[in-house]
């Protein structure tokens, strides 16, 4: 796993950017222990319904870590412990409504869950749902996410 800085290094930008120009996001691979087993959290997107990991875009004075944390609260209800080392890098092609397709690198930060909750700003518009790791990577679209997903093994993080 990969560190990043606890100060953040990414531009915020939020709009204008170019159809070539590959835009970075921070997603929270939110998991738990049951009976020895690791189980990851996946949500459903909001505009096709497909299963994906909370993410989001950079924030300004946020680390990359704690923006994943906090999109895995607004869009899965998840509060937990974040892990500050990168569990892997995905890309994807995100889906704009007034624009092309833009580019994107995804930043998974592993995020041990600790409570979910009930009531969350993104509740009604996502749903929610454990899977195994091979589950989880089933149901991704992304194959590098997918890879990932397969190879996850909370045992391995340490403490």
């Amino acid at each position: 796993m990969v560190t990043l800085p606890r100060t953040p290094q990414f531009p915020v930008r939020t709009g204008g950017a170019r159809k070539d120009e590959v835009r970075t996001q921070f997603a929270a691979l939110c998991y738990r222990v049951r009976k020895g087993a690791t189980e990851v959290l996946l949500i459903t997107s909001r505009d096709t319904g497909r299963w994906v990991l909370p993410k989001g875009w950079p924030m300004d004075g946020v680390t990359p870590a704690d923006a994943a944390a906090r999109e895995a609260w607004e869009e899965a209800g998840v509060t937990g412990q974040v892990r500050h080392a990168v569990a892997g890098l995905y890309s994807y092609n995100k889906a704009m409504e007034s624009d092309d397709d833009l580019p994107c690198i995804v930043a998974i930060f592993p995020l041990q869950v600790r409570k979910l909750a009930r009531d969350f700003p993104e509740r009604g518009l996502r749903k929610r749902k454990w899977f195994s790791p091979r589950k989880a990577a089933g149901k991704v679209r992304e194959p590098e996410l997918q890879e990932i997903l397969s190879r996850f093994d909370a045992s391995r993080l340490g403490k």
